[in-house]
């Protein structure tokens, strides 16, 4: 089937990856490798980022389930200071590639994201999403509608929405959990390592020349 859309995530996919950030948090601060993954893997359904993201918990209740998840594992991280490193760098390769596809086909974002201000004022950064955002016909946000990935709701609500078959349909993401039930409706999935990468794999499913 040809693919009439593609479906982007928007952090560690348009964006610079987190993890990097995270590394090197833990390195000044001294914590065990990888505490802040752990932490978000660690009952990845339920715990205090996926409630966060969902919009259940105020950002003072997220920081003290965050601090105490994150000391079952090893070593407390106050969750406050962990909302600074979401901001990742816009991926200017991977934006000249979506206005490329959307000229072509319909395009949509599914973003697990946090409460509105929860990281503060980032006026020049909103600015820059904002005009990255009007690129797609469709955006869904977790925080906005209360329900995150990998839950097959979000999917489906998108693919609905833009009036598209899954199979034909490309959906990229830097998390292999989130891409799984995109992949089991019918999508063509990407795990995204890095721009140039996704670029490379983009190409190869919509035929599309994006670089």
């Amino acid at each position: 089937m040809a693919i009439e859309a593609v479906i982007f995530d928007f952090g560690g996919v348009l964006t610079s990856s987190p993890f990097e950030a995270f590394a090197r948090f833990e390195t000044e601060r001294g914590l065990p490798i990888d505490i802040i993954r752990r932490t978000n893997a660690a009952n990845h359904l339920e715990n205090a980022w996926a409630k966060f993201e969902r919009a259940e918990v105020d950002i003072e209740t997220f920081d003290e389930l965050f601090a105490a998840e994150s000391l079952a594992l090893g070593a407390e991280v106050r969750g406050r200071d962990v909302l600074p490193l979401l901001q990742g760098d816009l991926r200017p390769e991977m934006v000249e590639a979506l206005k490329r596809i959307k000229a072509q086909l319909k395009t949509g974002c599914i973003t697990n994201n946090l409460p509105a201000n929860a990281i503060g004022s980032m006026t020049g950064r909103s600015l820059y999403i904002a005009e990255v955002m009007v690129l797609f016909d469709h955006v869904i946000e977790s925080a906005k509608i209360g329900l995150r990935k990998p839950d097959p709701r979000i999917y489906r609500m998108m693919v609905e929405t833009l009036k598209v078959d899954p199979n034909s349909c490309v959906y990229l993401d830097d998390l292999g959990v989130n891409l799984k039930p995109a992949r089991e409706m019918g999508m063509t999935t990407i795990k995204v390592t890095s721009g140039t990468q996704a670029i490379a794999d983009l190409e190869k499913a919509t035929g599309l020349r994006l670089s």
